[in-house]
């Protein structure tokens, strides 16, 4: 009877009868060295493509026998092995820098995956074993020392906090985050400040709770519609050329609500100032004096006729003069009064943009729905 073979090891098994005399040859091939390197063998495989088998031969040596099965590669990038579809533990360690992954074969010596594969990172070295279509690894529990991500740890060897692990250091996210599958957001109240996660309707609802309708949103440098910047209500442009003022029930001018008033222009109308001043002038007396002597007139030509001025401009009395013997005064009474009248006409000046208070221009929107 012909030799046959065990499935998972491919041992060779003697026939009844066979190999009279050289049986031990065998024998000891299969334990020595078969066997052996089932349970502590060590190989390296070198490989050269993105898909590769590992040897499998009956009844010799190979490489998917062995226990522990180190990767080395010439690709540049993430690539796959293949072992034989039979239940087996393996160790595999990936010594190169790209992504490892182990499948079982649907065919002996194929490149095709029966099953689940086992993906062993960068450097990791992962213990799993084989149902003959899935590879599966053992619970992480059962290492000590530092797990890798990759291998379903932490990568870190100390955390802070009690109970469940707190990462010594926060992981960083990428992507958009989101919250574990089964988790249940609690919606939360305003005034409650403790750890609940809030849903994105309640953190929506707070930002409205701020803008109502009929208030008024500024920016300094951004001309954007809130509706864009916060993602909520229709807003209008508000305001254009105004500053606000406080509402005011006492004071018609702002009594209400988006009144409005007032003129950038200064305007001043024409007009007329008119001063009248009145001075009264008390009777007073105007002293003309003349004399002569040996018959010369002193001031007066003799035999001449002068007017005198009285006070009130006119020519009052006019004297025609002799020789007297004695002085001579002539005298004019007034009693007139006299009024000044005083005009300050004056033309008002306007201007454009000259009736502003000190201000700095800023975006204003109100939100209207």
């Amino acid at each position: 009877m012909a030799s046959t073979y065990s499935p998972s090891l491919r041992i060779e098994l003697i026939g009844a009868g066979e190999q009279a005399g050289t049986w031990n040859t065998t024998t000891n091939s299969n334990l020595g060295t078969l066997i052996e390197s089932a349970i502590a063998g060590y190989v390296v495989v070198s490989v050269t493509s993105a898909n590769q088998a590992f040897t499998a031969l009956d009844g010799a040596a190979d490489q998917a026998r062995n226990a522990v099965i180190a990767l080395t590669t010439t690709t540049t990038a993430a690539f796959a092995v293949y072992a034989p579809p039979q239940e087996k533990t393996y160790v595999i360690y990936n010594t190169t820098a790209y992504t490892a992954t182990i499948y079982n074969s649907t065919v002996l010596g194929n490149t095709t995956a029966a099953g689940l594969g086992v993906a062993v990172a960068a450097g990791g070295k992962v213990a799993m074993f084989s149902d003959g279509t899935n590879f599966r690894t053992t619970d992480a529990g059962s290492f000590s020392g530092i797990l890798p991500v990759a291998n379903g740890g932490t990568g870190v060897a100390t955390s802070t906090g009690t109970g469940n692990t707190v990462l010594s250091a926060s992981p960083t996210f990428t992507g958009t985050p989101t919250m574990p599958t089964g988790t249940i957001a609690t919606t939360q109240t305003f005034g409650n400040s403790s750890t609940l996660l809030a849903t994105t309707a309640f953190v929506q609802a707070a930002l409205q709770a701020l803008h109502p309708v009929g208030s008024i949103y500024i920016n300094a440098t951004n001309a954007t519609n809130p509706g864009t910047l916060l993602g909520f209500g229709t807003w209008t442009a508000f305001g254009a050329g105004r500053v606000p003022v406080g509402f005011n029930a006492g004071n018609p001018l702002f009594d209400t609500a988006e009144e409005t008033g007032g003129s950038a222009d200064s305007t001043l109308p024409t007009h007329t100032h008119t001063a009248t001043s009145t001075v009264t002038d008390p009777s007073h007396t105007h002293a003309l004096m003349a004399s002569t002597s040996t018959g010369t007139t002193r001031g007066l030509s003799e035999g001449t006729s002068r007017n005198v001025q009285g006070g009130d401009g006119t020519a009052s009395r006019g004297y025609v003069q002799t020789a007297p013997t004695g002085g001579e005064n002539y005298v004019q009474t007034s009693a007139t009064g006299i009024t000044v009248a005083t005009t300050n006409a004056s033309a008002g000046t306007s201007g454009t943009n000259t009736n502003y208070q000190p201000y700095i221009t800023v975006y204003m929107w109100k939100r209207t729905v």
